[in-house]
């Protein structure tokens, strides 16, 4: 609304000047009508003088150079306030075009007023406030410094106090280690003292399991014995001698068969769920073709044993140690064995992951006694198969440096062969 009444304010100022250099320029052009009517008419009006009397000219010599003065001096003069009077006209119709000047140009203008004033007003602000801080006085000095110190002392007490938590922390969780390694050294120990404890048991075990076994043999035995007498005596005859050894071989069967002795056909054992599952996993991978036999053997702690044939032997060996559910990782034995009509490898193995045993055992023939090594599945199969070619004449195909590591190689003969005789009679 300022903006508008600004505005028509300035239209109205503009306007009234229009007119006033309206009127001037008639003004003007009215007395330049005057000059040249006096010019062409040579005469001048003299003004009254003191007494009130005019002056009267003639058209005479005297005064004729005197009117011709005055009438150059007159144009000159009438010249220049028409000059004048042009100039003032254009100065003031340039100041109308400035007062007409458009909205925008009128905001431009505001906008830089305000800046102006703000930028005035900023420095007077800045020079007041650099006054104010000239202005503090030595007490307000001295205040900051004290805040400034308590603050640093704060912060001192601050830092010297997060030390101390830490090295209390410190030593809190030195003692921590010290009580958990304590725990874990006596679980151990208990572990082992445990572990100790479950094998005496275990060989106490196998130790009742034997003397009981050999109870009942003798149990058995004895009761045989007695039913041969008591058939011989209703015989009443020695020529029925046949029948009581009969009537004997028939208990001492009956008798393996049924008191949980060392045979293959006694009672069930605790590692048959093992046997189980071995056969199955090499049947599901291998073929049910590649078993000669399966059993617990009793003479051997109940190891459940594997006998295979001979072109499966470096596969099934090589499925115990990588398949996931077994994992037999340690060769714990081999031996090669001569039964006159064949000779036997024989292969301990034990899963150090699943805790269980296993033996593996593979029959070949005697007259060209050859089978593939088990140095590439486990290692430590190398000199135990270096000693079975050495002692029987057992070669293993694939083993990486196969020699007689007892007798050399100058060496005649096997000497664990049935049949060996000796090179020289006198060794």
């Amino acid at each position: 609304m300022d903006e508008e009444k600004d505005l028509a304010q300035r239209k109205k100022e503009a306007a009234e000047r229009a007119k006033q250099l309206a009127r001037e320029r008639l003004a003007a052009r009215q007395a330049d009508e005057q000059a040249k009517s006096a010019a062409e008419t040579g005469s001048l009006k003299t003004p009254p003088n003191s007494n009130g009397s005019q002056l009267e000219t003639t058209k005479g010599e005297a005064t004729e150079p005197a009117s011709a003065d005055d009438l150059a001096l007159a144009k000159k003069r009438a010249a220049e306030e028409a000059r004048a009077r042009a100039a003032e006209l254009r100065r003031q119709r340039e100041a109308a075009a400035t007062g007409g000047a458009t909205e925008g140009d009128l905001e431009a203008a505001k906008r830089k007023a305000a800046e102006e004033a703000r930028a005035r007003a900023a420095e007077l602000r800045r020079q007041r406030e650099a006054a104010a801080s000239g202005a503090a006085t030595e007490g307000d000095l001295e205040a900051a410094k004290r805040k400034a110190a308590e603050e640093a002392r704060a912060r001192a007490a601050e830092l010297r106090r997060q030390r101390e938590a830490a090295e209390s922390g410190a030593e809190d969780d030195l003692e921590l280690a010290k009580k958990k390694a304590a725990a874990a050294a006596k679980a151990r120990a208990a572990a082992l003292a445990k572990q100790k404890a479950a094998e005496a048991s275990g060989d106490d075990d196998e130790l009742a399991k034997q003397k009981a076994a050999a109870a009942a043999k003798a149990k058995a035995a004895a009761a045989a014995k007695a039913r041969a007498a008591a058939l011989a005596k209703q015989q009443g005859g020695a020529g029925d001698e046949g029948a009581k050894q009969k009537a004997a071989a028939a208990a001492r069967t009956k008798a393996e068969e049924t008191d949980g002795g060392t045979g293959r056909y006694a009672a069930p054992s605790p590692n048959d769920p093992l046997l189980e599952k071995y056969v199955r996993i090499i049947h599901e991978h291998l073929g049910s073709d590649v078993f000669e036999d399966a059993y617990i053997n009793r003479l051997a702690k109940d190891v459940p044993t594997l006998v295979v044939k001979k072109e499966a032997y470096y596969k099934v060996a090589e499925l115990l140690k990588g398949h996931e559910q077994l994992r037999f990782d340690y060769l714990s034995e081999l031996h090669g064995t001569d039964f006159q009509t064949h000779m036997e490898v024989y292969v301990h193995l034990y899963s150090y992951p699943n805790r269980q045993p296993v033996a593996l055992k593979v029959k070949i023939e005697r007259d060209n006694p050859e089978v593939d090594s088990l140095v590439p599945l486990w290692p430590g199969a190398n000199w135990p198969e270096c000693e079975a070619y050495d002692l029987l004449g057992i070669r293993f195909r694939g083993h990486p440096n196969l020699i007689r590591i007892f007798l050399g190689e100058q060496w005649v003969g096997h000497p664990l062969r049935k049949d060996y005789e000796p090179y020289d009679a006198e060794v």
